[in-house]
């Protein structure tokens, strides 16, 4: 399968289900009968697509009926995660050329559900190359964070969540 296809499906999953007018339940839900019919595809190409998604963005259902996006939406959605005590630090990244506004207002969540953490400094870089070529890695004081009551969850492919970061957490690496 292509990257597009991948592309295509978190696109949907996340934040556009009406473009294909899925039916999204409450927990981001989505048979994948409907999706099968609606994207022309076989079960075949769904499982390739998410077997062969780099960032295990998608999951399924115990048997398989309903699919969804791990975490990243903007559509309002009960992922039903549980809060998790987090390591002792975390880590951001991000381009350069939002470095004033992060150490000014911290990390906000903007139009998603919650700001992505990495637990390594690796997964940070290839996040941060998402997002320009002048890659800047913040490490974030989780210990702190959870200390001072901030709530943290940790998503079924790894990634650490939370409603933002103060910039009086953020270290730049």
């Amino acid at each position: 399968m292509k990257n597009k296809d991948s592309k295509y499906l978190t696109y949907l999953l996340r934040h556009k289900p009406e473009k294909e007018k899925l039916s999204m339940d409450k927990n981001g839900w989505v048979s994948v009968q409907e999706l099968l019919t609606k994207l022309d595809i076989s079960k075949e190409d769904l499982n390739l697509i998410v077997l062969e998604d780099d960032k295990k963005r998608f999951e399924y259902n115990v048997d398989e009926s309903k699919i969804r996006a791990c975490q990243g939406h903007s559509v309002k959605v009960d992922l039903g995660f549980k809060k998790t005590i987090p390591p002792v630090i975390l880590y951001h990244g991000s381009s350069n050329k939002f470095l004033t506004n992060v150490l000014k207002k911290g990390l906000l969540k903007m139009n998603r559900l919650h700001v992505h953490l990495s637990k390594d400094l690796d997964t940070a870089q290839i996040v941060g190359k998402r997002k320009g070529k002048d890659i800047i890695i913040y490490e974030v004081d989780t210990k702190s964070m959870h200390k001072d009551g901030f709530i943290f969850f940790l998503s079924s492919n790894g990634v650490w969540l939370t409603d933002n970061v103060p910039p009086r957490y953020i270290n730049k690496k």
